[in-house]
């Protein structure tokens, strides 16, 4: 019998467009406890950790209200090669948007 994991079943969210996403470049994010559980959910998205942390959070657990309102499009290019995804959340983002497979993290 094939083992069936949660993360191979779970629904992932994915805005309709990468214009969506509006949140801020730099600074302080509020992470809600749907996305983050632990304590840590005043992130500083301008520190690549923090950043890294965040947009790994948002894109595994955060439904398309939360990721627009919180991602920003060009630091998700820039972080995009660098973050630790679920396979499945990295296949779901690039077949909806194939620029993030050639995105450069010289931007």
């Amino acid at each position: 019998m094939e083992r069936v994991r949660f993360r191979d079943i779970k629904p992932y969210a994915v805005v309709a467009s990468l214009d969506e996403l509006r949140g801020p470049e730099t600074g302080m994010i509020h992470l809600p406890h749907r996305v983050r559980w632990q304590d840590d959910k005043d992130v500083d998205i301008s520190d690549l950790g923090g950043a890294r942390m965040a947009y790994q959070a948002l894109l595994a657990e955060g439904d398309e209200t939360v990721q627009a309102q919180l991602l920003n499009r060009r630091v998700l290019q820039r972080l995009w090669p660098q973050l630790h995804l679920d396979q499945r959340v990295r296949d779901l983002w690039e077949s909806r948007f194939p620029e993030l497979t050639v995105a450069d993290v010289t931007q």
